[in-house]
């Protein structure tokens, strides 16, 4: 135990440690145990009993339940949360569900985690010390549990015994006491009676834990409440809490703050020192929780965890730890009652599941039934009633927790309420004070939605009401379907997804194979209500909606066992044909929904895969922010682009880390407005590849920016982009690591910029790729010094190479000569014929109407070629095949060749069995080639008069040398042209 700072002079500094066997005894050993005092200190006492007490409380936990059931070590049972640093101010007020299923395509990369020991650990690179952490995370994510593992672990002396007082509060418990009066002292009596012997904490190193700030119901007024500066003074609670935040009371204190996201805008910023976020489960942890949970049954675990990955929902929500319990208890029972149970797919099934095995617990263990006894007693069937009742008014409220007056309201009993543990949760301290007062509220925010939807259908079908419309009908049947429309409409309509899950549930639950486990609580329905149901919601994707509410209409689809336009979509893509630009809007929804559940979709999205449209980036803009690389390039983008781009590049949900807009009509205009959105936000994007440096300059110098990685090249910078540019590096807060500037006209001047800039900041940048342009001598001289610059972290500099951006400037790098499988150069027209001619056999010509160059091609090179009827004009690996006339034989069809086909139709390109239809206003009988092999730069262009007009390019990586090749059709012909 760390002593108090004042006192004796001889114990400040020293250790103290409590006798064992709970004896008020304190030895303090002064230094290396030379001698001992052995004394009575009160603080000491309290501190002893307040540990005591703390590790009595948090030692054992009921998962899911307060009371009831058998309780389960903590220290054996926790599972470490994924826990992240940083995160931003802003209020997030998506449903949860949604907020998760979007965290959980988030693909893993490196970030700033913290294990809960090191919360309040000062993170490198910051000197002052953290006084307010707050943590945010969705409902059930696991915070009460966090702070109650990290209360254990200092009681146990395990972890920060800097402290020596920890405090966990909850809303739930100041809420009761919000109209009563207190000084900070009475009110740390008041709720920890071991302290009494204490009147002043401000000798002590003092962490106070405030649980679930979306819960309180305390006016937190910072603006109007009074300052007040002495712990022994009395007022309400809400000015306490406000002067103890803003560090007017108490402001050696630490405090720690956890809340959903929505409610954490109620603290100041400037109040907050360090925001964390609990994500949850990663995978790993997913599985380390069942296999503690069964540890004693390894066959089992497996079982189930297998189960649950097979399953894309139920995979999703075990994100929430709380949901991994409910599952673990519904799979647990299934499987002792029947090993070849067919276990719950969906939602709406898991919490049937879920909702019967808690209500045969009640009928066994508090009604004294029997296990064969029909568990929907009428007694069982109005508490399930009067919780659906309850549910749904406190959700139309926005309640998660509430009060005896609530339930009376609702006519439960509250003894009733108390024993019924496994659905509802009964939470109240005993012997903390003057009260004993009882706070409610349901295991999880999803099981109160679905107990609010089976509200509603029961309401629906036993009197004809339609809550969401208050409205009444006579034909309840028939008018199912209705319900669910409106129900359906309102969801679309939310612009928060609040009544996304409530959707799902009502919807799951008018499925046949969900009536059976209900028999005897609710009424079967005709199956054709499900079918109209479906059909709805499938006119209702055609509609154009936002890709997250199409997105959660397919969950819809899903609880409801229809997948018939996914499956549409996915017969498509296995069979490797080229999409359609035309899809309705159904299909492009379905695609998006697919790519979602993809996780090796989201590594790395690439546009062109699907439709090289601005009508296809807008569709898929949700598969473009879950994924960690998007590739817009050559996509025909516009500036209306870059406006549906900047809230998802800004998102701090975002996954997105890489992104190519290169060779795209954006205009400075349209990468300006991307960037005018941005500079406010918490910006994580890495990798970035378009143009606009004026832009660009004003990011790399914001606070927010984390941006590392950028290439500019093949852009018209010149000399004056360069120079903007080269403002934004100079700040202090640029960390960008790589600039490629290759191909952008810059000369001596650009370098000058460079150099200078790099010169004020000189701490970050590693490599700068200046080929192809014209740095003259004085440039590179400049440059190169700071590779030998101690100061300068500038490692690899790149330069050299002849700088080409026009017609003119090709003319003149290596031409390539055609030579077909015969010694003498082919140079003039090449024409298909159907004669068979008589040419001796060769190994390498093809069965096919398509021939190749002898000279592979490593470095730069340019060639035009005149055409006429239907040809190829192509590049290839040396080892494509030449026998037969499968895909592996034919340009574009394979991953180891590109092709342009020229016709009078236009223009299309061809790589890997993907065709991209080319938007082109007229049709020119020349057209050019552009390889850069080193860069993975290959280019088509149409050649009109002088001037080059971009076709389309293709940025990989080549990694064997390039071959030109040429696929004619019937009598048509091809000519390479000589450069002139």
């Amino acid at each position: 135990l760390v002593p108090p700072q004042s006192g004796p002079a001889e114990l400040r500094g020293s250790h103290w440690s409590v006798c064992p066997a709970g004896s008020n005894t304190v030895f303090c050993f002064i230094s290396d145990f030379t001698f001992c005092v052995i004394l009575e200190h009160p603080a000491a006492v309290c501190q002893h009993q307040l540990i005591s007490g703390l590790k009595k409380k948090f030692q054992s936990v009921f998962e899911g339940i307060a009371t009831a059931g058998s309780p389960t070590p903590l220290n054996q049972i926790y599972t470490e949360l994924y826990i992240t640093e940083g995160g931003t101010g802003e209020v997030n007020d998506e449903h949860e569900v949604r907020q998760i299923e979007t965290a959980s395509r988030k693909p893993h990369r490196p970030e700033t985690t913290i294990r809960q020991e090191d919360i309040f650990k000062v993170p490198p690179g910051r000197d002052q010390p953290i006084r307010t952490v707050m943590t945010k995370g969705v409902a059930g994510i696991g915070k009460t549990v966090l702070t109650q593992k990290f209360t254990l672990d200092w009681a146990e002396g395990r972890t920060n015994q800097n402290i020596q007082f920890i405090f966990p509060f909850t809303f739930r418990e100041l809420n009761v006491v919000k109209e009563e009066k207190f000084s900070l002292v009475e009110l740390i009596h008041h709720f920890f009676t071991e302290t009494k012997g204490i009147s002043n904490f401000e000798q002590f190193q003092v962490l106070f834990i405030f649980d679930g700030l979306d819960e309180s119901r305390l006016p937190l007024d910072f603006d109007d409440n009074l300052i007040l500066t002495d712990a022994t003074e009395s007022s309400s609670v809400d000015v306490l809490l406000t002067n103890l935040i803003r560090g007017k009371l108490l402001p050696s204190a630490l405090l720690w703050i956890t809340t959903r996201p929505a409610a954490a805008n109620q603290i100041p910023p400037e109040c907050v020192g360090m925001v964390t976020e609990v994500r949850g489960f990663t995978d790993p942890q997913k599985e380390e929780y069942f296999r503690k949970r069964f540890r004693d049954d390894e066959e089992k675990a497996s079982r189930i965890i297998s189960h649950i990955q097979k399953s894309k929902s139920l995979h999703i929500m075990c994100h929430i730890p709380v949901f991994c319990w409910m599952t673990a208890t519904v799979l647990e029972e299934m499987l002792e009652t029947n090993e070849r149970a067919v276990l719950p797919k969906t939602l709406t099934e898991m919490y049937i599941h879920f909702l019967v095995v808690q209500t045969k617990v009640k009928k066994v263990k508090y009604d004294g039934g029997a296990e064969t006894d029909s568990h929907w007693s009428r007694k069982s069937k109005k508490m399930i009633k009067s919780l659906g009742k309850l549910a749904f008014d406190q959700l139309q409220k926005g309640n998660l927790i509430f009060y005896e007056s609530d339930l009376t309201e609702c006519g439960i009993d509250i003894r009733a309420a108390s024993v019924y543990s496994g659905v509802f949760t009964q939470i109240f301290r005993e012997e903390r004070g003057l009260y004993q007062d009882k706070v409610f509220c349901f295991v999880h925010l999803s099981v109160q939605e679905f107990l609010a939807a089976l509200h509603v259908h029961l309401t629906f079908i036993n009197s004809g009401v339609n809550l969401l419309e208050e409205s009444l009908t006579e034909d309840k049947e028939s008018a199912l379907a209705n319900l669910h429309q409106s129900a359906v409409d309102k969801a679309v309509e939310s612009p928060n997804g609040h009544l996304d899950l409530l959707l799902r549930f009502l919807l799951g639950l008018s499925l046949q194979t969900n009536h059976t486990l209900l028999k005897g609580l609710i009424s079967p329905t005709e199956n054709k209500t499900s079918l109209e149901s479906v059909q709805y919601i499938r006119n209702k994707i055609s509609e154009n909606l936002s890709g997250e509410k199409s997105i959660n209409l397919f969950h819809c689809l899903n609880e409801l066992n229809d997948r018939s336009l996914v499956e549409e979509i996915q017969q498509s893509l296995s069979s490797r044909s080229h999409l359609k630009e035309n899809l309705s809007p159904a299909q492009w929804s379905a695609l998006g929904f697919i790519l979602l559940s993809s996780e090796k979709d989201l590594d790395v999205f690439d546009l062109k895969k699907y439709s090289a449209s601005e009508d296809a980036l807008f569709r898929l803009l949700p598969v473009v922010k879950a994924s960690k690389k998007a590739i817009l390039s050559d996509c025909d983008l516009s500036e209306r682009s870059c406006k549906a781009l900047a809230p998802v590049i800004g998102d701090h949900w975002s996954s997105l880390r890489e992104l190519d807009l290169s060779n795209n009509k954006l205009l400075d205009s349209g990468v300006k407005l991307l960037w005018s959105e941005l500079e406010s936000q918490n910006l994580q994007l890495e990798a970035l590849r378009l143009r606009s440096c004026e832009a660009l300059s004003s990011v790399l110098s914001s606070q927010s920016s984390s941006l590392r990685e950028l290439d500019l090249s093949n852009n018209d910078l010149q000399d004056s982009g360069v120079k903007l540019l080269s403002a934004g590096l100079k700040s202090p807060n640029c960390n960008l690591v790589t600039l490629s500037l290759s191909g952008c006209l810059v000369s001596e001047e650009g370098c000058a910029s460079l150099a200078s800039a790099l010169t004020f900041n000189p701490s970050h940048l590693k490599e700068l790729d200046l080929s192809y342009n014209h740095p003259g001598d004085s440039g590179v001289k400049l440059l190169s010094a700071g590779l030998k610059d101690p100061d300068w972290r500038l490692e690899a500099l790149r330069y050299g190479g002849t700088c080409c951006r026009s017609r003119e400037d090709f003319i003149g790098i290596e031409e390539i000569w055609l030579r077909a499988n015969v010694d003498s150069r082919i140079s003039g027209n090449v024409t298909l014929v159907e004669e068979l001619q008589s040419y001796p056999d060769h190994p390498d010509r093809f069965d096919l109407p398509q021939l190749l160059c002898r000279t592979g091609l490593t470095g730069r090179c340019y060639w035009e070629v005149e055409w006429r009827g239907d040809v190829d004009v192509s590049v290839s690996y040396r080892r494509i095949r030449r026998k037969g006339n499968s895909n592996d034989c034919g340009f574009g069809w394979n991953d180891h060749s590109w092709s342009l086909r020229c016709s009078d139709k236009g223009y299309s390109v061809y790589h890997n069995k993907i065709k991209f239809n080319l938007s082109s206003t007229s049709i020119s009988n020349r057209v050019s080639v552009y390889v850069d092999c080193p860069a993975g730069i290959l280019s088509f262009y149409r050649v009109s008069s002088d001037s080059l007009i971009h076709l389309h390019t293709f940025n990989t990586t080549f990694t064997e040398p390039l071959i030109p090749g040429f696929w004619i059709k019937n009598a048509f012909t091809i000519k390479l042209c000589t450069q002139k």
